[in-house]
């Protein structure tokens, strides 16, 4: 088998293994599941110990005045 061959089966291999993942990301049956991933940053996380993060306090060494 040649080298321009075997370079030729592997792109066709990744075009149709790139037109597969294609399809299966548009098919009908996987809609809801990435709407709701999408909606997951826009959600209240209510559950307790999960708020907002703090920065801890700057020192007055950390400041840089000029």
């Amino acid at each position: 088998m040649s080298v321009d061959l075997a370079h030729s089966i592997w792109t066709a291999l990744l075009l149709i293994i790139f037109i597969g993942i294609v399809i299966w990301a548009w098919s009908g049956r996987q809609r809801e599941r990435f709407e709701r991933a999408a909606r997951l940053p826009l959600e209240d996380d209510d559950r307790p110990g999960r708020g907002p993060t703090q920065a801890p306090p700057a020192s007055s060494g950390d400041r840089h005045d000029g």
